[in-house]
């Protein structure tokens, strides 16, 4: 009898080997962080502990504790290889829009008359080799109809390379879309998007993204590089198992791959990891902290040695400002903060209402044809100005540049005074020149439409980054502003704000910095940064000593817009799609957790599973008539008291599992979860053992617990759900999903906009 008690107890343990899937969650779900970081630990004991068996053991250990680092090395290399290739890529196709090389079709308009012999510096920008298009088909350059013809072939290119983004993303990869960032945000605070991070995902994202900044759109490549980053941490993730097989351990990859793709975007290693750490990551421990950094510093040296600038400088807006700036110069800087602020809220309100309008009208079954009539108006208006016409990077480039001797921008065309003598490189104050006055019109027609085709370009069927948009409004409304008060200063030196600092015959004023303090508020109004933001503009620029302006706009404009909304472009999003994001804003209402918990008054009582006395049978049913994620487990329903809590998900597996594997389980097979089997009478069929998937730790709060406390639990732990009791006996239970819908309808707001668990 003995023996045959044995067998059969072996039988019932047979759920104690590790079954497949089990602990994995379902698509568009939230992970539960506790249960990954306690799985997390198990794992790394039985690791010490086989370590100390025999050598092959130990070397397998620092393996395992060296993946971390190769994974971000692996990142590094990847994200930085992938930015120089798009560059280049971007580079050359934004060319092709107005002509072609004809030495080497694959050089961009730059390379091409760099290796020209025939180029004077002065004239740098002219040498035979690069034709445009209706120079090359008519032998015409500057005619009314080679201008028509030109304007034509622009646009042409612009719609064939839309075209193509849209139609590549809508086939094969349909997360490629947008920037990604607000998506990248939900994933790291737990949740679960099966695929956005897959590999179709990053090879058409990486493609669509060449195509569609090359079309001329009004957005940057800069935001979806995060995404591109991301994809990155993900691919190296599935290699091992430490991450592919732990969600938590996961997300801290994820975290340093999206310093790694700000890295590379700007070339700015330390702003991305404060980038990472203050937009993106929700669970930032500081061993992330330094392996970011380490990332972000490998993706920064790869692109600095594929060198796609040709400026051995990670990035195209270096300038060097000679000037100090003066404490008066505070007031129009904090001025461009306002400005960026109601730019930002402007932007967003705007771009939300044009989105939502998208998601519930017809116009969100044209994807294709939104993308080809926004691109057709997009460059019939770009063409005719000058600013417009070229890539939004370049522009900006241009408008932080300080006007040396040797610039030919239209911007420094300045009235020189030929009697006053001084040294070449210290360009006095002058009088604007004609060519300045038609740069200012020029400049302020770019903004307005700017202004207006970024609300309706971000958020489209491709990939669509909002930095370098939003940078140049501010660049441009910051040049505008600079160039103003530097005529002020030149024609009103011996007014007492000037007098101090503006020596007649000396340059006092830097129209390019004012660009840059306008770039960072407009940037800051629109996404809400401040501290990475300043980081990334000084790493962006090399303006060490601007720290102080910069500050000053990107704080001012951070107040400015949170005057008028508190959640940034990316929060908005979030909410419009309806992804469970906890944001970190204090809860202030004087709610209890017994408001919030399920089942209400009037609701049929909770779905319980009892320890020892429901059936194979019962479970079934209770899965297939509920679609709860999980079941708390109690001592019976009479006592109510709290066993643990089981995951629908893992259930359903072990079940099946036993049915297929397991002799004796039929339907009316007792489940249980105690340690001992129940006392059953002879006659009835085996039992099924499943403590191996109960949570014996569940986390529970009493009814009386505040709200407050209930949103902080969650937010800090990263709860999936927690159940709530009083005197030990079960009440209820509350869920993300409750604890977000409970927020919504305090604000007054729809709390059925949440759609995902």
């Amino acid at each position: 009898a003995l023996l045959c008690m044995n067998g059969a107890g072996n039988l019932m343990d047979f759920l104690d080997e590790p079954l497949p899937d089990v602990g994995t969650y379902e698509d568009f779900h939230t992970i539960d962080w506790l249960r990954e970081k306690s799985r997390d630990t198990d794992r790394h004991r039985k690791i010490t502990n086989r370590s100390k068996e025999s050598i092959w053991e130990f070397v397998k250990s620092l393996l395992d504790a060296w993946s971390g680092w190769v994974v971000m090395l692996l990142i590094g290399l990847l994200s930085g290889t992938l930015a120089g290739v798009i560059d280049l890529a971007v580079d050359w196709m934004t060319d092709l829009k107005e002509g072609v090389c004809l030495s080497a079709f694959w050089y961009s308009h730059e390379q091409c008359c760099w290796t020209s012999n025939e180029t004077t510096f002065a004239d740098r920008d002219k040498c035979p080799q690069w034709q445009k298009w209706a120079e090359l088909m008519t032998g015409h350059t500057e005619s009314a109809g080679a201008y028509v013809l030109n304007y034509f072939l622009y646009v042409l290119w612009a719609l064939f390379f839309s075209f193509l983004a849209v139609s590549l993303v809508r086939v094969f990869a349909p997360y490629a879309c947008g920037s990604g960032i607000p998506e990248i945000k939900t994933i790291l605070s737990g949740f679960i998007i099966r695929g956005y991070l897959g590999k179709w995902t990053l090879l058409i994202k990486t493609v669509t993204l060449v195509l569609a900044v090359s079309s001329g759109l009004s957005l940057g490549k800069e935001g979806p590089l995060v995404h591109v980053a991301c994809c990155c941490g993900n691919l190296f993730c599935s290699l091992f198992s430490k991450y592919s097989k732990n969600e938590g351990k996961r997300r801290e990859v994820l975290s340093a791959a999206a310093a790694a793709g700000v890295s590379v975007a700007f070339g700015a290693p330390i702003g991305g990891v404060l980038f990472s750490l203050e937009e993106v990551s929700y669970y930032f421990p500081l061993k992330t902290l330094w392996r970011s950094f380490f990332a972000a510093l490998v993706a920064a040296f790869t692109l600095r040695s594929i060198n796609p600038f040709g400026n051995n400088r990670l990035v195209l807006f270096y300038v060097e400002y000679h000037t100090p700036w003066y404490m008066a110069e505070l007031v129009p800087f904090i001025l461009l903060g306002v400005f960026g602020g109601l730019w930002g809220t402007l932007f967003i309100r705007g771009n939300i209402a044009w989105c939502r309008r998208r998601k519930t009208t017809q116009l969100g079954k044209y994807p294709v044809l939104e993308v080809i009539v926004v691109t057709g108006i997009t460059a019939i208006l770009a063409f005719p100005n000058p600013y417009t016409r070229r890539s939004t990077s370049e522009l900006i480039s241009e408008l932080f540049n300080d006007c040396g001797a040797l610039e030919s921008s239209q911007l420094c065309d300045y009235i020189n005074n030929p009697n006053m003598s001084r040294p070449e490189d210290d360009i006095p104050d002058r009088p604007a020149g004609p060519g300045v006055y038609m740069a200012l019109w020029q400049l302020a027609l770019a903004l307005i439409f700017k202004i207006v085709i970024t609300i309706f370009t971000f958020g489209m069927k491709i990939p669509s980054g909002l930095f370098i948009p939003s940078m140049a409004v501010g660049a441009i409304a910051g040049r505008i502003v600079g160039i103003a008060v530097e005529q002020m200063a030149y024609h009103h030196h011996d007014w007492i704000i000037f007098k101090n600092w503006c020596r007649p015959g000396a340059d006092c004023v830097t129209p390019g910095l004012y660009a840059m303090v306008g770039a960072a508020a407009c940037l800051g109004g629109v996404t809400r940064m401040t501290v990475s933001l300043v980081v990334i503009m000084f790493e962006l620029t090399g303006g060490l000593e601007y720290i102080v302006p910069l500050m000053a706009a990107a704080v001012t404009s951070k107040w400015v817009a949170d005057a008028f909304g508190k959640e940034g472009i990316y929060e908005a999003h979030i909410r419009l799609n309806g992804y469970p994001y906890l944001d970190q804003d204090e809860f202030t209402h004087r709610t209890l957790a017994t408001d919030v918990m399920r089942p209400r008054r009037n609701e049929p009582p909770l779905s319980v599973l009892t320890q020892d006395s429901t059936t194979v049978e019962d479970v079934e049913t209770l899965i297939k008539e509920t679609d709860y994620n999980g079941f708390p487990v109690v001592v019976s329903r009479e006592s109510e008291r709290l066993i643990g809590f089981v995951q629908r998900r893992d259930l359903i597996l072990a079940i099946k599992n036993a049915r297929q594997k397991q002799d004796g389980v039929v339907s009316n097979s007792v489940v249980y979860f105690t340690e001992d089997a129940p006392q059953l009478p002879a006659s009835n069929p085996q039992p099924l053992k499943l403590r191996r998937i109960l949570n014996l730790s569940p986390f529970t709060v009493t009814d009386h617990t505040p709200m407050e406390t209930v949103v902080d639990i969650f937010r800090k732990l990263g709860l999936r759900q927690c159940l709530v009791t009083r005197s030990g006996r079960l009440l209820g239970i509350i869920t993300k999903k409750d604890v977000l819908r409970h927020m919504a309808q305090m604000m007054n707001q729809d709390p059925e906009s949440i759609m995902f668990n």
